[in-house]
This record gives structure tokens, sequence and C-alpha cells, in this order.
């Protein structure tokens, strides 16, 4: 196995076992996450009980594989457990860049309704400042999707269309656009988060501030839990 895939599993193996019997469980999105719905099921077969509300339908179709039952906020309004991965964690606050995987519009409605959000991560995920290493995921409406990124320039981004392999926009389940924006380090993430907020044709970005419960960050030391103060 890759040594950082070893890494991955490590701290989705160590989230899961919060989870508690009857819990309704939010399921992320991305590759780390996805080793948590594996260890999930795995835990199913031992007699665990849950109800999983998946950010993504590539995470529903992979929980109901494993045998998750799964459901929605039409059923259950608040979370006690949200398991997802993170593009950078900030080591001073917890904070995060999310979104490579496409879901952050819902997996911020998740992490938003949820009791605890636990992130699972390898150490390379960890920075002192968000911004260096990954550009912040904006998903936009279809319509005038130009205008939004002009106004994300505006505010200093270098901007680029998400595109799939077929050379096609890659579009969101919820039907919209993502632009990647590089904002180089962000030196004041809340102020970029206002700013963005305000764009109109924004729908969600992704700045997730003071939503961490913890982060489980697996590195060759072993596994360290780190807990927002």
């Amino acid at each position: 196995m890759d040594p950082l895939e070893s890494l991955k599993r490590a701290a989705a193996e160590n989230a899961v076992n919060l989870v508690e019997n009857g819990m309704v469980v939010g399921l992320g999105t991305g590759s780390t996450a996805k080793l948590a719905v594996q260890a999930l099921g795995t835990r199913l077969k031992d007699g665990l009980h849950i109800v999983g509300i998946p950010t993504s339908e590539a995470t529903a179709e992979q929980a109901r594989a494993v045998g998750i039952q799964v459901s929605s906020f039409a059923d259950h309004t608040r979370i006690d457990l949200t398991i997802d991965g993170a593009d950078e964690i900030q080591r001073a606050t917890l904070d995060l860049i999310k979104g490579r995987g496409g879901a952050l519009l819902r997996e911020k409605i998740v992490a938003s309704a949820s009791k605890q959000l636990v992130i699972i991560a390898d150490e390379t995920k960890l920075v002192d400042q968000l911004g260096g290493k990954f550009p912040v995921p904006v998903e936009v409406v279809t319509f005038g999707w130009q205008s939004s990124e002009r106004k994300l320039r505006d505010l200093g981004a270098r901007t680029e269309l998400r595109i799939k392999p077929n050379g096609q926009p890659f579009v969101t389940d919820g039907g919209n656009f993502i632009l990647d924006c590089s904002f180089s380090p962000i030196p004041d993430p809340a102020a970029l988060d206002d700013q963005l907020n305000r764009i109109v044709g924004v729908v969600e970005h992704g700045l997730f501030l003071k939503m961490t419960s913890r982060a489980i960050v697996a590195g060759q030391d072993g596994v360290k839990v780190l807990v927002r103060q």
C-alpha cells in the first residue's frame, strides 16, 4: 500500500472509533473520507447501526454498497458526528480549505448541522497559513459565471474554471461550476470569507472556518488528535 494511503487509512479508522450505535453520521467526500466509509462498513458487520447523511451522490452510492442506511435532512435535522477530509488544515485554528472533491456546498451544509465535525488527514495537510498549497474552490451558478469570476479576480484571485478530463466544465451535484481561486497564503481568512459571501453568483466556497471540532492527523510518528480551543 502507498505510504500516504496507509496514513489516510490510519486517520480514518481512528475517527470511525468515535461513532456510536444509533448515531446519525455525516459522510464526507474525497479520497480520505472514502476510507472512513469503508471502515464504517466493516463496523456494521460487527453490529453497529447508524444512519448516514452523505455529502455527495458518489458517497451515497458507496455508503449503500457497504450497507449503511442512507437518509436526508427530511428525516434528520441534526447530525451527531460528521467525518470528512480536507485539503488544508491550519494548525493553530483548525480552519480548513475543502472542496477538491467538488462537494463543498453539501459538505458545508452537513458540517453546519453537525454537533461534531471530525476532520481526517495525513500530516501533509497541516499548514501554518491557509492558501499556500491549494486554491480555494468557489462554487458559482452557471448563469453569468464570468461576472462572478471577474469579481473574484478583483479580490486578487488567480482563477481557473474546473474542467473534467473530457474538456467539459466540471458540474457539481447542485448543477453549478467551480472556480479554483488561488490567493497565495491568506492573511485573514475571516475577511476573505466575508468578501466571498458578498459576491452575487457565488453559491458557496471552500473556507470552513470555526467549524472543526477535532482533526485526526496521521503521520510517521503515529496518529495525533488536534482539538479546537
